[in-house]
């Protein structure tokens, strides 16, 4: 496989996609049909509860919010999910951030290889670019659920190595996406229009509101990696 000298990699949730529009009412549903099936008997979980898990891993959202639930049901919880959040998506009522098309449409123009690099389900990471008409803005697009990795730092590490990358550029709204980007000596944007709580990006090498600012700061790393 040819070398990859520079690239960008993304997150999905909270950075790409306004995720609450899904998410929130796909994990609602999902309770509500597990109480109504009797496997799940405690409180339906509130809005925030159910937005703070966004970023972790499928096992460590359902041990979060299925607590002491049997492995059969966490994986019922799983599909459940992926179903309703599939048919919410084909409902056209969700939402990508403010210029974040425009921008990828832009690095690309540069000929900058660009990644999703997301702890959730292939199928719904497939189905978010697929809804949007973004597939072939990217040159792959990296999952948990994929790879059955256990942790975001596993899954960037895993695609710098397939795809033979020098240098990147990870960004993200999560503590674990910095973290996967620092972990693999990449240099770090945190987008604190996400989900990220006070605090959770100061480690970030640059900290941006709007999502097109991802563009000029992307566009000096390339300049600085051109020139070793």
């Amino acid at each position: 496989m040819s070398k990859i000298s520079f690239a960008a990699i993304f997150d999905m949730d909270g950075t790409l996609l306004k995720t609450e529009e899904v998410a929130v009412p796909a994990f609602k549903k999902t309770f509500e049909k597990l109480t109504e099936e009797g496997s799940f008997r405690d409180k339906i979980p509130t809005d925030q509860e159910i937005t703070d898990v966004f970023g972790m891993t499928l096992e460590e959202i359902w041990n979060k919010l299925l607590p002491g639930q049997s492995e059969e049901i966490k994986k019922k919880a799983d599909r459940m999910m992926l179903k309703y959040e599939l048919e919410i998506l084909k409902e056209g009522k969700t939402h990508l951030y403010s210029g974040v098309k425009e921008t990828l449409e832009k690095l690309k123009e540069k000929n900058i290889p660009l990644f999703v690099a997301s702890n959730g389900l292939d199928e719904y990471i497939r189905a978010v670019c697929e809804c949007f008409e973004m597939t072939e803005l990217f040159q792959d697009l990296y999952s948990a659920g994929r790879f059955q990795t256990e942790s975001k730092d596993d899954l960037v590490a895993k695609l710098l190595k397939d795809h033979n990358i020098e240098d990147a550029v990870m960004v993200g709204d999560r503590k674990s996406d910095i973290q996967a980007g620092k972990a693999n000596k990449l240099y770090t944007i945190g987008c604190a229009f996400g989900f990220s709580a006070d605090g959770e990006l100061k480690e970030a090498d640059k900290i941006i509101k709007d999502f097109a600012d991802v563009l000029p700061i992307v566009e000096e790393r390339l300049a600085r990696s051109k020139m070793g």
